[in-house]
């Protein structure tokens, strides 16, 4: 590495080196994102600006490519977790709007509450993934990709928590929650 291609704040960083890197880094920001261009793009940039400024620094103990794909992957994941962070608190708040709904439906105001206070009975990951699923109208794999889970875990997650439902809704519908609601779990 030449001493005019290394990088101010980065020293053992060359600019050469960032450049043959960038096409292979784009495709795996584009893949941390769900291949959504603008969000690979602001990844990118920030990645950029952390190795520029020093505030991500190299030090030749690792491969120059594991070190600049580790940065990528470490700003996805501080959005994604900042995304969840969001998620709970619209969950939070939307907690107050079904109570409302709750009490303004008819007779099957108590199924629902019944069927609700079975999915908040369930694990963590487990009720996060039920309620992006079937509150949020997402699909497993953008709730995976919330959660900052792999799908294969957010599958197993789903699909647990299906079963857990199955059980505990049998159970109410003992106590009056029709088959149809439960049917939906199954």
């Amino acid at each position: 590495m030449r001493d005019d291609d290394a990088l101010q704040n980065n020293p053992h960083v060359s600019r050469l080196a960032l450049q043959d890197l960038h096409a292979g880094l784009y495709s795996w920001a584009l893949s941390r994102c769900d291949y959504n261009h603008a969000t690979a793009e602001d990844l990118m940039q920030q990645a950029y600006v952390e190795i520029l400024s020093g505030r991500a620094r190299f030090d030749n103990k690792s491969a120059l490519k594991t070190f600049v794909f580790g940065v990528v992957q470490n700003l996805a994941r501080s959005q994604l977790r900042k995304i969840a962070i969001r998620l709970r608190i619209v969950r939070s708040h939307s907690a107050d709007l079904r109570q409302d709904e709750f009490s303004e439906a008819d007779e099957s105001g108590d199924e629902n509450e019944q069927i609700w206070q079975a999915v908040q009975s369930l694990p963590g990951r487990q009720r996060d993934i039920t309620e992006l699923v079937f509150c949020r109208d997402m699909t497993i794999e953008e709730a995976s990709a919330v959660m900052g889970i792999t799908v294969g875990t957010g599958r197993v997650h789903y699909d647990r928590a299906k079963k857990a439902l199955a059980v505990k809704l049998a159970t109410l519908g003992e106590h009056g929650v029709t088959s149809r609601e439960s049917s939906r779990y199954e």
